[in-house]
């Protein structure tokens, strides 16, 4: 597991979540419930992860919705921050760019 997904886990157990504006916008597009994202974080695969990224450390992560479907979301915590844990992006991952595990971009 990556140190940034680790940071993560521990803000989101603390209770300290936000949703980007973006992140609704995804959410909403995909069928996708909020809920579903956060409990499904403990569960989350890491598929990239951005400690240095000029906002702040963020991860993409390959989660499950309830039906079990995958959902791809791009967690965060802002630059010089500790808290909270934001939900920069949210969506399902289109099976002609990604391999069939949803972990490896198609080239």
């Amino acid at each position: 597991m990556s140190n940034t997904l680790q940071r993560i886990l521990i803000v989101v157990e603390s209770g300290e979540i936000r949703i980007s504006d973006h992140g609704y916008d995804e959410l909403s597009e995909d069928n996708i419930f909020a809920r579903e994202v956060i409990v499904g974080i403990r569960e989350a695969i890491v598929i990239e992860d951005y400690p240095y990224y000029p906002k702040g450390p963020c991860v993409l992560v390959l989660q499950r919705d309830g039906a079990s479907k995958p959902i791809h979301v791009v967690w965060g915590i802002p630059r010089n921050a500790d808290s909270p844990a934001v939900v920069v992006a949210a969506y399902r991952p289109d099976p002609d760019k990604w391999t069939n595990d949803f972990l490896r971009r198609k080239r």
